[in-house]
């Protein structure tokens, strides 16, 4: 008689308890595990105990029960033992269609407590009985919580889930933190200022504005996230900030007994705002918010103009200007902020003294996001794209910059090549960039693709050498690519292109190392690929 491998499956609904010495769980597993013993005249045999713990049994997204699943259909399994038929399921679509996959996969079912044969039809009706009663008694456990829930929050009271900015939990009732208080009140601010959710998310990042970070009861750090537009979307919509505690559900909102962190007037003024740039869903439209809106252009003197696209609930914002011709705007728009810090932080003696203390005098960093947006639109007076190259027009009026201009001096005086234009009152610089385009043929075209400085490129070569001898190292040591694949969780296909650049010429290594050699990160990949030597 062959073998036949039975699987224990336990499962408890919640967390409670399970932190006893002897717990449900195991009160599931020795009782199972005695069962299959005592059929061990039927050649049974204990395999495996799959164990899903504080989980519902109304979902199938249990890791213990989809692991054993896969091993039933890879024939590893021949027989499932639970203590009863609620512990495997208590929806009765899910248990029909897991019955459905245990008899394709020719496997059997027993529920230790509940007797019944699933071979006749007087068992399987048994069976869905006792479904039934099992999705019953959840449906009417979940009715008991959301009516508590529900009451609770016609009270005003705090029911539970994900900590808001703003607040703090103590003993079970939001109380107001300052300075996340103060943060939440700048990003409703601010949205009025900008009207925009995208450039709302880039103010949040400038500030170093997250979601919340708090600390589990089990001592675990979570949130801290950069916030998305999605999630200011939904911060901005929060009535929490009003002091209303609302029921989601049923759309009402109540008065709550935390205190509010902004006005109403503040709050409907958002909302007016929110309203009028919500079109189609596209929460990130805006009229005209690119830096460089009406002074880049390319090297033949055509103007970009702003274009979106729209894919996915997001929105990409390019400057474009002649066919096959896009400039990602955010990074455009990084370049030309990097480029008026490399100014400022320049060595500028060969400037008229009162052009360079008018430019020293200005304390870039310290302005907010708004005021730096203002400087750089009046700084910037034109940026030509050329290819491999962006030439920067800075305007150098005193007059213009004295607006600008604090007490303290700006002591950095970094070396760096700019051209003088006094009879125009302007400073020309040009700034290298380089093209990164995954794997697309278009060498020309830099938008829906990478644009980025010398250095952020550089950057990209040492962590693709850093990645290629780790790679190499494992392979040399007689690891299978499979395996390496499996580890590094990333496909066969990109093993391959970082190994084909650790066997790349030791001199051309050297040299864009040593940094004396500047090419795009996928030409280097090409170059691994085609096995080709760079020509000086």
């Amino acid at each position: 008689m062959a073998k036949i491998n039975c699987a224990v499956y336990v499962r408890k609904s919640t967390e409670k308890g399970l932190e006893l010495e002897f717990n449900s769980l195991q009160n599931q597993e020795e009782a199972c595990r005695s069962y299959i013993l005592s059929q061990a005249f039927n050649n049974w045999e204990y395999y495996k105990t799959y164990t899903d713990g504080g989980i519902s049994g109304g979902t199938m997204e249990r890791p213990a029960l989809k692991q054993m699943l896969e091993d039933i259909r890879k024939g590893l399994i021949q027989t499932v033992v639970v203590y009863k038929v609620d512990r495997l399921s208590r929806s009765i679509m899910d248990f029909h269609n897991m019955m459905k996959e245990f008899d394709k996969c020719g496997c059997n079912f027993v529920s230790i407590t509940q007797a019944f044969d699933t071979s006749t039809s007087m068992g399987k009706l048994t069976l869905n009985m006792l479904l039934s009663f099992a999705q019953f008694e959840r449906e009417v456990s979940s009715e008991r919580v959301r009516d508590k829930i529900r009451a609770s929050k016609a009270k005003g009271l705090w029911t539970g889930g994900t900590p808001k900015l703003g607040y703090d939990l103590i003993d079970k009732k939001l109380i107001i933190n300052k300075n996340e208080a103060e943060q939440v009140r700048y990003l409703f601010e601010s949205y009025l200022k900008c009207g925009s959710l995208s450039e709302l998310e880039k103010i949040a990042e400038s500030k170093n504005i997250t979601h919340k970070q708090w600390i589990t009861g089990k001592g675990i750090t979570k949130g801290g996230k950069p916030l998305k537009t999605s999630a200011l979307h939904r911060l901005l919509h929060e009535k929490l900030y009003l002091g209303m505690i609302e029921n989601k559900r049923t759309g009402q909102a109540f008065k709550g007994q935390h205190e509010a962190i902004i006005s109403k007037e503040l709050w409907e003024a958002v909302r007016k705002k929110l309203k009028d740039n919500d079109v189609s869903g596209n929460h990130t439209r805006t009229k005209n918010d690119n830096l460089l809106t009406g002074k880049l252009f390319d090297a033949n003197g055509i103007a970009f103009v702003n274009q979106a696209n729209s894919k996915r609930k997001t929105t990409k914002k390019y400057y474009y200007a002649v066919k096959g011709l896009y400039l990602p705007t955010e990074q455009i728009d990084k370049l030309a902020q990097e480029a008026v810090n490399e100014i400022l932080n320049a060595d500028l003696n060969s400037l008229p003294k009162e052009k360079a203390i008018a430019l020293k005098q200005i304390n870039f960093s310290d302005m907010d996001y708004f005021e730096q947006r203002g400087f750089i639109r009046n700084f910037i007076n034109k940026v030509i794209y050329g290819k491999d190259k962006l030439t920067f027009f800075f305007n150098a009026d005193c007059g213009m910059l004295a607006a600008y201009t604090g007490k303290c001096l700006n002591p950095n005086t970094e070396s760096l090549e700019f051209i003088s234009d006094i009879a125009n009152r302007q400073i020309i610089y040009e700034k290298a960039v380089v093209i990164n385009r995954g794997l697309s043929r278009n060498t020309y075209n830099a938008g829906k693709t990478g644009l980025m400085s010398i250095n952020d490129n550089n950057r990209l070569i040492v962590r693709a050498f850093a990645y290629a001898w780790r790679y190499k190292k494992l392979y040399e040591s007689g690891m299978p690519t499979d395996d390496i694949a499996k580890q590094e969780h990333i496909s066969k296909r990109t093993i391959y292109k970082y190994l084909n650049l650790a066997y790349l010429s030791p001199k051309l290594v050297n040299q864009l190392l040593a940094g004396t050699m500047s090419i795009p990160l996928q030409k280097l990949f090409e170059m691994g690929t085609s096995k080709q030597e760079f020509q000086e």
